[in-house]
């Protein structure tokens, strides 16, 4: 057995957490920029707080998920203004673009130097500026990876700058900054979450540590993911949430995701379309179609036999069986409103391109079964 585990240096996790911001930001520096949302005008509580400490700072708007020229523009913000941390408050989107923006600020050259698959893909040099990432949706577990997501429009593909020495300084999830999120956007990056605690625990590439993980953030999106959707009000759903969150930026960055992934970013490039409502949409349809290629090929696959688990901890009967488990997702998928990948553009027409990127995604390579361009075409099919 050999494995590595690597995460933030600090993650703390609780309701009001965010009032400790100001004292940790004052211990990694002196001026912040501070990476928000389309409206920084929300995170006034958060630069009250650093004010309050004793941290200059200023903002950075990200509007819509980062491309490569939005972080450099950040990047070269961040540098003119001499900042020596970043500070990413949002979604998925926001920390990528924050953890970009301080890899970027401490190693020399064009981002194309490091970005994988459109890039040369050379390994940072330093350690980025010190993060600290605070997630305000529950689903993308970008707090604790080791990756950037960018969009290349020229390309039409998201890719990832990735490298360790990328984990942000502290992971500060407060579930409390969750509540306000619609019912819709709640679902989206929910089921994200969900997806990204099944593909670690189905990869080849998955670790006791990760396993561990990955039941317990099963586990807890399994019993909160309908009544957050419901009740945004409700706190220990909320929590139970934005810990599953937690856990799946845990288990991808130490094991592997898989063809829910695989294709999402492919399409992310293609059409836009938020990521969270792609991987829902593909969910049920990958995991049918990995069970049904497991059972043909490989029948004595740990992979098949960890399906069945999934549909245990999901369902709570200890008799269920991997298509139960794919049964109970299909339903959450329709009961909460996920419109179908046709809603973004998809056709026909799109599919071999599609596919073609998705076969040479790294998250690809993470499923636990090669599966066949036809069988890709038909998970596509079901997913319009």
């Amino acid at each position: 057995m050999r494995f590595e585990f690597a995460t933030a240096a600090r993650i703390i996790f609780g309701e009001g957490t965010l009032a400790e911001v100001g004292t940790l930001a004052a211990g990694l520096g002196r001026r912040a920029l501070v990476v928000t949302g389309r409206t920084p005008e929300r995170a006034a509580p958060l630069l009250a707080r650093l004010a309050g400490a004793g941290v200059a700072c200023e903002t950075f708007a990200v509007a819509h998920e980062p491309t490569v020229d939005l972080a450099l523009e950040g990047t070269q913000s961040a540098r003119d203004l001499g900042c020596d941390q970043v500070i990413a408050c949002g979604g998925g989107s926001v920390m990528d673009a924050g953890k970009a923006i301080a890899a970027l600020l401490t190693n020399p050259g064009d981002p194309f130097d490091y970005l994988e698959v459109i890039g040369r893909g050379k390994p940072l040099l330093h350690p980025a500026a010190p993060v600290i990432a605070i997630p305000t949706t529950a689903g993308t577990g970008s707090e604790v990876t080791r990756n950037a997501v960018l969009a290349s429009p020229e390309h039409r593909v998201k890719v990832s700058l990735r490298s360790s020495l990328m984990l942000p300084a502290v992971a500060l999830v407060d579930p409390e900054l969750t509540y306000d999120l619609p019912p819709a956007i709640t679902a989206y990056t929910g089921l994200d979450a969900l997806t990204q605690v099944i593909e670690p625990f189905v990869t080849p590439a998955a670790n006791p540590l990760t396993d561990a993980i990955c039941r317990e953030g099963i586990r807890r999106a399994g019993r909160a993911l309908r009544r957050a959707v419901a009740r945004g009000d409700d706190a220990e759903a909320r929590a139970d949430m934005a810990f599953a969150s937690l856990c799946g930026g845990l288990a991808l960055a130490n094991a592997r995701l898989g063809a829910v992934h695989g294709f999402a970013g492919p399409f992310g490039g293609m059409f836009d379309a938020p990521h969270g409502a792609v991987c829902a949409a593909l969910l049920p349809h990958v995991m049918a179609a990995n069970v049904a290629a497991l059972r043909d090929r490989t029948p004595e696959h740990p992979s098949l036999r960890r399906y069945a688990e999934i549909a245990r901890l999901l369902t709570g009967d200890a008799r269920a069986s991997a298509d139960d488990g794919v049964a109970w997702v299909r339903d959450l998928v329709a009961d909460l409103g996920v419109p179908g990948l046709v809603t973004y553009g998809l056709d026909e027409a799109a599919f071999a391109a599609l596919i073609a990127a998705a076969q040479r995604s790294s998250s690809m390579k993470g499923n636990p079964v090669a599966l066949s361009d036809g069988e890709l075409r038909a998970i596509l099919a079901r997913a319009m």
